[in-house]
C-alpha cells in the first residue's frame, strides 16, 4: 500500500467515526461549534500520528476526544462565558423534515434541552464520566484514563452525576407524536382555550423564557397557560423546526425579524418543560431556517 493509499485509508475510517465523535463532544461542551472544533483537533492529531501503531482507532479517537473535551471544560470553568452563565443551552435550529442529516439525529439522541442545562451543573470529570460511560458504553477504566482518575474514583464521579441529572424530564413517544402535542398547544393558545392548554400542560410544567433582561421563568400550569395566551407566538408567523432535534417553532414578526425561537419536552402526552429564546441579539446571531413564504 502506498502512502497516499495509506493516508486515504486513515481518512475514510476517521469520516466513520466522525458523527459518533461530533455527538460525544456535543453531549460533554453542550456546543456544537465547540464539538466540531474538538473532533477536528483530534483529527489534526491523527495527521501526525502514526497510523499503524494504533491497534484500535475508534478507541483512540474517543481518548482524544475526550481528553480535548475535559481540557476546553476546565478552561471554561476557569474563565466562564457568558453564554454559559445563563443556563441557556445551545439551540441547534434545523429543519423539520424526515431527511434530517444522521449528524443531527445523533446529536440530538437521548438529549433534550434540560438535560444540556442540567450538564452544565456537573464538573469536568463528572460530565465526561457520565457521558462517556453512560451514554457511549466506554469502560470506567479508560475513562478514568482520560480524566486522570482510578476505576474506583471514575465509578464514584458518574454515581453523582447520575444523582444530579436524576428527575430531568426526556422526551419520550415518537417525534411526531411530541409534534401533535406542540401543535396542540400553540393552537389552543391562539383560540383562547385555557381548559384546552391545561390538558396538554403537566401541572408542575416549568417556562424558562430567556430575554435581552434575563431568564423569566413561570411555573405550573395555570401560571404557564395564562402566559401562552398572552404570548407574542399566538400572533406571529410560526415555522416549526426542530431544536436540538425535538420538535420546536420560530416565531417570525411581520417584519421578517424573528421574535423567538421555542422548545418543550413531552413525556406522557403532556408537556413538562418549555424553554425559549426572545433576546433578539442572540436571536440575530443565530443560524436559523429562513422565514416560510
Amino acid at each position: 500500500m502506498t502512502g497516499s493509499d495509506r493516508e486515504n485509508a486513515v481518512a475514510e475510517a476517521f469520516m466513520e467515526e466522525r458523527e459518533r465523535l461530533v455527538a460525544m463532544a456535543y453531549r460533554m461542551l453542550g456546543s456544537r461549534a465547540d464539538a466540531e472544533d474538538a473532533v477536528q483537533e483530534a483529527w489534526l492529531r491523527l495527521a501526525r500520528q502514526d497510523a499503524a501503531s494504533i491497534d484500535n482507532l475508534a478507541g483512540w479517537l474517543t481518548t482524544v476526544v475526550g481528553r480535548v473535551c475535559i481540557d476546553m471544560l476546565r478552561s471554561r470553568k476557569a474563565r466562564p462565558v457568558a453564554s454559559h452563565d445563563d443556563g441557556l443551552p445551545e439551540f441547534v435550529v434545523t429543519e423539520d423534515n424526515v431527511s434530517a442529516p444522521e449528524d443531527d439525529a445523533l446529536l440530538a439522541d437521548s438529549v433534550g434541552l434540560a438535560l444540556l442545562v442540567v450538564l452544565d451543573s456537573l464538573s469536568p470529570a463528572e460530565r465526561l464520566a457520565l457521558v462517556l460511560h453512560d451514554m457511549f458504553a466506554v469502560p470506567f477504566e479508560e475513562v478514568g484514563q482520560i480524566i486522570g482518575k482510578s476505576t474506583d474514583a471514575t465509578k464514584m464521579l458518574a454515581s453523582r452525576a447520575r444523582r444530579k441529572v436524576q428527575g430531568t424530564p426526556r422526551p419520550d413517544g415518537e417525534r411526531q407524536q411530541r409534534r401533535a402535542v406542540l401543535d396542540a398547544f400553540l393552537a389552543a393558545a391562539r383560540e383562547g382555550d385555557f381548559e384546552g392548554l391545561l390538558r396538554i400542560l403537566d401541572p408542575h410544567v416549568q417556562w424558562r423564557s430567556h430575554t435581552a433582561h434575563g431568564v423569566v421563568v413561570k411555573l405550573g400550569a395555570t401560571e404557564v397557560a395564562t402566559n401562552a395566551q398572552r404570548g407574542a407566538y399566538v400572533r406571529a408567523t410560526v415555522q416549526p423546526v426542530l431544536v436540538n432535534g425535538e420538535p420546536g417553532i420560530v416565531a417570525w414578526g411581520a417584519n421578517g425579524k424573528p421574535l423567538g425561537v421555542l422548545a418543550c419536552t413531552v413525556v406522557d402526552g403532556r408537556i413538562v418543560e418549555i424553554t425559549s429564546l426572545r433576546d433578539p441579539r442572540q436571536l440575530a446571531a443565530m443560524d436559523l431556517p429562513g422565514r416560510p413564504d
